[in-house]
């Protein structure tokens, strides 16, 4: 299964796999954002295999794979996360995440988001994704409401 959209003047996205950062994007300073763990058991029920690909700079990012039911790989740069985004032998991925080194996943990815929250974003990352949103929990919800993702990305 997967998450499919319509989009006017783009044609159909479909997304099979998301792939999500735990610094500064699923966590802020060690600790799940409220509400993620929800929305990404709300994704897998839709058939979306949500993994996260991290380099675990606080050393939460097992635990918190652990607790929020995702597969987790640990990368230390930006080439590393994209080696694993192509390891997973998928066209339709999406990625969120807030840091430089994660511009080779967004470079991969079929859409890619940023989130703007308490850790910061680079500024680098900014020319590699498709939007920009203010929190990880909205940036999950783009992808469960098909109406806010069409509006979003239609041409």
């Amino acid at each position: 299964m997967s998450m499919i959209y319509d989009v006017s003047g783009v044609g159909v996205i479909e997304i099979d796999t998301l792939i999500v950062d735990s610094n500064g994007t699923i966590s802020i300073k060690g600790e799940i954002v409220p509400g993620v763990i929800e929305k990404i058991h709300q994704l897998q029920a839709h058939g979306v295999n949500v993994v996260m690909v991290s380099a675990d700079q606080r050393g939460t990012a097992n635990h918190l794979a652990r607790v929020s039911g995702m597969t987790y790989y640990e990368a230390s740069n930006a080439r590393e996360k994209e080696d694993i985004l192509l390891s997973l032998g998928s066209k339709n991925i999406a990625s969120i995440g807030n840091a430089r080194t994660d511009i080779g996943l967004f470079v991969q990815s079929k859409v890619s988001i940023a989130t703007l929250q308490a850790e910061g974003i680079h500024k680098d990352v900014i020319d590699h994704v498709d939007v920009i949103m203010p929190s990880i929990v909205d940036a999950l919800d783009f992808f469960l409401d098909s109406d806010t993702f069409i509006a979003t990305m239609k041409r």
